[in-house]
């Protein structure tokens, strides 16, 4: 998986708070019992309910490495309408479609 440009910038430009932020990273994710699969699928929920268009490309892409279905990813989009409401469901998928387009 290739990183965006930005983020990589980021990295270069500040290293010591990009190994911190994956530090935290790692710290959150090893903090509890919850499998891989279902961290992953909890972090493109999240990205999905913040509107947050990057993040829902990134935790996509990671999910499809991890070998989450494009079933499973969309389901959990969708899971999302009740919640978010229909215009801000129809932007997620449309950003998740972006990268499941292509895979």
């Amino acid at each position: 998986m290739t990183l965006p440009k930005r983020f990589e910038r980021f990295q270069s430009e500040y290293p010591e708070v990009a190994k911190a932020y994956e530090e935290l990273g790692k710290a959150v994710h090893s903090a509890g019992t919850l499998d891989e699969k279902s961290r992953a699928l909890i972090k493109l929920a999240i990205s999905v309910g913040a509107r947050l268009e990057g993040a829902v490309h990134s935790h996509c892409r990671k999910a499809i490495d991890l070998g989450i279905t494009k079933e499973e990813i969309r389901q959990t989009v969708l899971l999302a309408l009740p919640t978010i409401g229909l215009p801000s469901t129809m932007a997620a998928m449309s950003w998740v479609d972006d990268v499941l387009d292509n895979v």
